[in-house]
């Protein structure tokens, strides 16, 4: 196998954990949206929580993208 080919295969691998983080806002807001209709009074409180899931989540995704970009353009 080539070493270019091998970078970009690797580099496609890298790019699933953008699908992870996607999945995992998507589960976020669900059950952020589904907790806040049952129980509307609480959902203030739980705006903070919904944030920083949001926010770390959305960090993974991308890390992932910057480890294929890493992968395509530097190594």
């Amino acid at each position: 196998m080539d070493a270019e080919a091998a970078k970009y295969i690797g580099a496609g691998l890298a790019c699933f954990g953008m699908i992870g983080a996607a999945i995992g806002v998507g589960n976020i807001f669900g059950s952020y949206l589904e907790g806040s209709l049952r129980n509307p009074s609480a959902a203030k409180d739980q705006a903070g929580n919904l944030i920083f899931g949001f926010a770390v989540t959305e960090a993974l995704g991308i890390f992932s993208l910057l480890i294929a970009l890493l992968l395509l353009f530097v190594v």
